[in-house]
């Protein structure tokens, strides 16, 4: 007998197909797939330890309603992929496939490091689905994301609400690691000083092109403040789940990108459109003269 995470555990007499129950796989003690497994039962939403007897067999999770059970004399599972419905993800799956698709990780590989099917990921990816809490750990573990991140918890809430660490360990970080967690396009925060000497931070969607960071925005606005100055830009991850997280600054001058072909390859190149829309044709660029950061890991890591 060999199981993927989801797959449906069912124990029941073949003889008098008396005392049917189920639950869902949600934990795997050998990479080979083979018994024991944890089994979320359910009657009764707890989950157990399970050596699954001569009664047992596994079912393929097919559609929300329906699967095949395992029915092979050797006790291996089918590799046919099962039919598909037309595509129509929840929330949840569309935060895995976008998540995925985001790191450039294929479906194969996703399922592989959170040690589940493929044709299970792709369900979950295209259909309504309500994972465990189990699998979401694992999938968050495999896309470097947090379960509250894929179930969208927490959107309207201040990160950094957790418990600190018991023993955390501050680092610096060195610029090659910085410039990676920059990586190419995302969310950050532009420090700069207003025309009338107050001081702001604006969050601004940026991208990350030939060393440079660079965002639009409109030429009336606080952030076009920027051009023409040092100004501080700052982007950072926290992981509400493992109460660590890390942070990036960038310290350097700001200008206005002027140079036609320069600002038609920023455009033609950019991954999003501001999120803030309405006409935002003024990109700014800031060159980082130092570029600085930190982490908070468990000690042990």
């Amino acid at each position: 007998m060999r199981a993927h995470l989801g797959d449906q555990l069912v124990v029941e007499s073949r003889a008098t197909g008396a005392g049917r129950r189920d639950g869902e796989i949600v934990g795997l003690h050998h990479e080979d797939g083979t018994p024991p497994y944890d089994v979320r039962w359910s009657d009764t939403d707890e989950v157990t330890l399970v050596f699954p007897g001569p009664d047992a067999h596994i079912s393929h999770l097919q559609t929300a309603r329906e699967a095949q059970p395992d029915t092979g004399e050797a006790g291996t599972m089918s590799t046919t992929a099962p039919p598909r419905e037309a595509a129509n993800p929840g929330d949840i799956g569309r935060r895995v496939a976008l998540e995925r698709r985001r790191q450039g990780v294929s479906m194969e590989e996703a399922a592989r490091r959170a040690r589940m099917s493929p044709d299970y990921l792709a369900y979950l990816e295209e259909q309504p689905a309500d994972p465990t809490s189990s699998t979401l750990i694992r999938l968050a573990g495999a896309l470097g994301t947090t379960v509250a991140a894929l179930r969208g918890g927490g959107i309207d809430l201040p990160p950094g609400q957790g418990h600190a660490l018991l023993h955390p360990r501050l680092r610096d970080l060195g610029p090659e690691e910085c410039r990676t967690l920059l990586s190419t396009h995302g969310v950050g925060r532009v420090a700069v000083r207003t025309s009338d000497g107050r001081p702001a931070v604006v969050p601004v969607n940026y991208e990350v092109i030939d060393d440079a960071i660079v965002f639009r925005t409109d030429p009336g606005s606080v952030t076009a403040a920027a051009a023409g100055k040092e100004v501080a830009f700052e982007v950072d991850h926290v992981d509400e789940a493992l109460s660590q997280g890390w942070s990036v600054l960038a310290v350097g001058p700001a200008s206005v990108v002027t140079e036609p072909d320069a600002v038609r390859r920023l455009t033609q190149h950019a991954h999003t459109t501001p999120w803030a829309g309405g006409e935002r044709e003024m990109w700014v660029s800031i060159r980082p003269a130092s570029l600085t950061g930190r982490r908070i890991t468990p000690a042990d890591q």
